[in-house]
């Protein structure tokens, strides 16, 4: 048995993660001393590593509450893990996207800003809404 301290270590989940964890029921309620410090066993430890595994690997938490009843139902269908998995790596593959088309915006609006003393700033502009800012850029 391991205290809340040693399982944060072993698990790389912070003390404080841990506790939201098992105050949302991500984690079950673990066995207690008689002075009210929580005890982890080798099943909880291993439990928070793979929850730490797919917080790496960005998945909300209602998806990793499936995963984890998923991964203790020996019973499972890979079927299920896959879809989980393939619907979260569209969700990330339109992040990605997004995040691309703000990176090609901002290059644009940073290229078109004379960086000088003057007060005019086509970045400011386009937060601003202002269409006369920059001339927008084609598709390519």
């Amino acid at each position: 048995m391991r205290t809340i301290g040693e399982a944060a270590r072993a698990s790389g989940v912070s003390a404080k993660m841990i506790r939201h964890y098992e105050s949302i029921g991500l984690l079950p309620k673990v066995q207690r001393t008689g002075a009210g410090y929580r005890l982890y066993d080798e099943n909880e430890v291993h439990a928070l590593r793979f929850i730490h595994r797919a917080r790496s690997l960005g998945f909300p938490l209602e998806t990793i509450r499936q995963l984890l009843a998923l991964w203790r139902d020996r019973r499972r269908s890979s079927a299920t893990v896959k879809k989980l998995a393939t619907a979260h790596v569209a969700d990330l593959e339109a992040k990605i996207a997004e995040m691309q088309s703000m990176v090609k915006t901002l290059k644009h609006l940073a290229h078109h800003c004379h960086g000088d003393d003057r007060p005019d700033c086509p970045i400011l502009e386009d937060l601003a809404g202002s269409d006369e800012a920059v001339p927008r850029q084609r598709s390519a």
